[in-house]
């Protein structure tokens, strides 16, 4: 990893935590507020000690733009949890048909940036 590299990431570490010292609920009550605040501080360790072995620069800057897109929706809806997407069970597949392997690689090329790390650690 290179010296920018890092530091971007480190980056991006405090500013998950100032996020989270800062968050406010939706609906303003403070249990929700105490239990979305650790959800956040939570999720970015996981993901943090995940992925700090990763050495590919390409795969370092996929999880950098993830994070990136997790906080600016998290900040825009003000929730910290991943937007789902809906996709209908059979929406990607070929009208002629294609196995059932197919049909999952298209979903899984379909899945946002931002969900990308969410299936695994959740």
């Amino acid at each position: 990893m290179t010296p920018v590299t890092r530091q971007e990431v480190l980056r991006l570490y405090r500013k998950i935590f100032r996020i989270a010292k800062k968050w406010e609920s939706a609906s303003g009550q403070t249990e929700e507020t105490i239990k979305e605040k650790e959800y956040i501080k939570n999720e970015a360790k996981t993901l943090f000690r995940k992925n700090k072995n990763v050495t590919d620069p390409q795969l370092i800057k996929q999880c950098i733009e993830e994070c990136e897109a997790r906080i600016e929706i998290g900040l825009h809806y003000s929730i910290p949890y991943p937007r789902p997407i809906h996709l209908p069970p059979m929406g990607l597949a070929h009208k002629q048909g294609r196995v059932l392997r197919h049909q999952e690689k298209l979903r899984k090329i379909s899945k946002p940036i931002y969900l990308k790390s969410h299936d695994e650690v959740s």
